[in-house]
């Protein structure tokens, strides 16, 4: 085989975002076989229907599936410099790419496209690795610089963007989804004991660690590099809170972030094909929409997503207001039990991580709806992380406070919170328990997670002897456990922020905004995970985030002007998907079918006869539910990528 670089790119429209993959020998300069390659690119087809394109060049091959949104006609990759001394594979945005562009140019750079994807290509030959710090955007790309024979692979500050590698016989394998590493010949399916109890504890997978011994997330805001047979991996950006914007005035703030607001969106609008909005009749959504539609002359498209049965929340009637406000196109889509549950295997297959995140499945029916008419989404996903607006924020806050008071005072509320969780099955009243007993970085796991959770509490007890003894010969420390010593000095709200920053956010939230729609090929865009505005929000003080019981403080004042007061003053219902209620009703006897059949009760994880009992008492109760969801979900899983049925 020639070891000379050689690149295709098939221009003709394929069968269904973009996704990159590649494998470089880190041992050795022999040549690898690009059929493998090709394998990997074909679990990928999905993220990518306009075309798909390889480079080879000896112990490296790259690989791309593209999604066309920007430079349409001549934006194919692979792509190179203008000798073709440096290839990349890029997934995702970079919204600053015209400035960086005429920066470039200015220092002597040719492009020979419109695309954001060159001029990584060239940040690259004149900054190195720190080409990263330039970019704003969300990405995932590897470089293969012909030069050096360097290899680099980086991802976006946040996460917005996955990219998994394994190091196996000597190479080195990447790829946008786990599942096109699994394609290839050696790579084993070896189930992480640590990583099952990290799912169990937190209903995600945080940090680096996967379900499968040897496979890694290439975590946020970090780069992986080879070079001369050795493999290094750093940290470029992290989260840094301070109390700077603090003492300037509430009007001044107010206007610096509505014009920060309106010049990220701007950017984020930036795209050769329509894009929309995913509407959830919140705040966060509704501003995107808002500053949208300042910038563009077309008439956009929004959609949103309800739930059949009067009995459950639905946000319609808000998303139809703020449609009706900016003069959008609305599209509404409403879903059933068996359109939750005929999704539920191929919601695993396309996490490929065992998530409890039961709102993915209504994202995958409303998104589907959008590929219909756009293929770009805005989303206000993010918004709650950098100003503070979730619940369990302003209460654990007004916890803090209660025990500087004395012993008597938290004493008081100790027993009350005793007496309230006689009669709750939810694990809300020992999740504050603790909070009042215990140091936060002992109760908090993240936003959704904590030593409350009926699942966390029971877990132990369903382990077999085996599993336990197993875990117990692991002792790796937990990576929330890291987080909070990186944030040891920042103030407690801060504290919860960064945590939720770091895992719940990347591994459970934007890995589902990710997955599931680049499931139906499309781009799901979140301004609001901007890192200059979450850089932004990490200068207000505390009170300008949460005052009172008022979450979001400044967030809400700053766009009071912009969005229909009813939505503004609305209380926050998350996205209210019931899949409690259809779990305990209409799906009951299906998913009691899953978690008690001959398979799962031989799972070398638990003790049959305890979880059968936790099953059925957990279907009983609608405080288990989401417990209930997990231990499906880790079933499901188990069957699609283990036992692959």
């Amino acid at each position: 085989m020639s070891s000379g670089p050689r690149a295709w790119v098939n221009r003709q429209r394929s069968a269904a975002m973009c996704g990159i993959c590649g494998i470089v020998n880190i041992e050795s300069t022999s040549a690898i076989d690009a059929h493998e390659v090709r394998g990997m690119m074909r679990m990928l087809v999905h993220r990518g229907p306009d075309a798909d394109g390889l480079f080879q060049s000896g112990q490296a091959v790259l690989g791309h599936r593209r999604l066309s949104i920007i430079d349409l006609d001549s934006g194919q990759q692979p792509m190179a410099n203008e000798d073709e001394t440096v290839w990349i594979v890029f997934n995702g945005e970079v919204y600053n790419y015209r400035e960086l562009r005429e920066d470039l140019r200015r220092k002597g750079h040719v492009f020979r496209t419109n695309s954001d994807t060159e001029v990584i290509v060239h940040l690259y030959e004149e900054y190195g690795t720190d080409c990263v710090s330039r970019l704003s955007g969300m990405f995932a790309f590897a470089i293969w610089d012909l030069r050096t024979q360097q290899f680099f692979l980086a991802r976006d500050r946040v996460g917005i963007k996955p990219v998994y590698y394994a190091r196996h016989a000597g190479r080195l394998y990447f790829a946008s989804e786990l599942k096109a590493i699994l394609a290839c010949a050696g790579i084993e399916r070896a189930v992480d004991p640590q990583t099952v109890d990290d799912f169990l504890t937190y209903m995600y997978c945080p940090g680096s660690a996967t379900m499968l011994r040897g496979i890694h997330k290439l975590l946020p805001g970090h780069w992986l590099k080879v070079e001369a047979g050795c493999m290094t991996v750093r940290q470029y950006w992290h989260l840094a809170f301070s109390g700077a914007r603090a003492g300037r005035t509430e009007q001044s703030l107010c206007e610096e972030l509505v014009a920060l607001l309106d010049d990220v969106v701007r950017g984020h609008m930036i795209s050769d094909v329509p894009v929309g909005v995913l509407l959830s009749g919140g705040v966060d959504s509704t501003a995107m929409l808002s500053f949208a539609a300042d910038h563009t002359t077309q008439r956009i498209d929004t959609f949103t997503v309800g739930f059949a049965g009067e009995q459950f929340a639905d946000e319609r009637p808000f998303a139809k207001m703020a449609a009706e406000r900016y003069g959008s196109r609305h599209h509404e889509i409403t879903i059933t039990a068996e359109d939750f549950w005929s999704f539920l295997p191929s919601y695993v297959w396309h996490m490929e991580e065992p998530v409890c995140e039961p709102p993915a499945v209504a994202l995958h029916y409303v998104t589907k709806l959008a590929r219909a008419h756009v293929k770009v989404l805005l989303s206000g996903e993010g918004g709650d992380e950098a100003f503070a607006g979730y619940q369990n924020y302003r209460n654990l806050m007004w916890f803090e406070r209660l025990k500087s008071l004395g012993p008597f005072v938290r004493g008081a509320t100790s027993l009350g919170i005793a007496l309230a969780a006689r009669v709750d099955s939810s694990g809300r009243m020992q999740k504050y328990q603790a909070a009042l007993t215990r140091p936060l970085h002992e109760h908090y796991f993240s936003r959704t997670a904590g030593p409350y959770s009926p699942l966390h509490q029971a877990k132990r007890a369903l382990y077999s002897p085996a599993f336990s003894a197993e875990l117990a010969r692991d002792g790796r420390s937990r990576y929330v456990e890291q987080l909070f010593a990186q944030c040891a000095t920042a103030t407690r709200l801060q504290q919860m922020q960064y945590v939720d920053t770091r895992s719940w956010l990347p591994d459970d939230l934007l890995l589902k905004a990710d997955k599931i729609t680049m499931a139906s090929s499309v781009e799901l865009r979140v301004p609001l995970l901007d890192h200059r505005v979450l850089e932004y929000a990490a200068t207000l003080p505390d009170t300008l985030k949460v005052r009172g019981f008022e979450t979001k403080y400044l967030l809400k004042k700053a766009l009071a002007q912009r969005i229909p007061p009813a939505i503004i003053r609305r209380p926050k219902t998350g996205f209210p998907v019931p899949f409690g209620t259809w779990l305990r009703r209409e799906l009951a006897d299906r998913a009691r079918e899953v978690l008690l059949d001959e398979r799962s009760l031989s799972r070398p994880y638990f003790d049959a006869t305890r979880l059968s009992q936790f099953v059925s008492e957990a279907a009983s109760f609608g405080g288990r539910s989401a417990e209930l969801f997990s231990l499906l979900t880790l079933e499901l899983w188990h069957r699609t990528f283990i036992d692959r049925a």
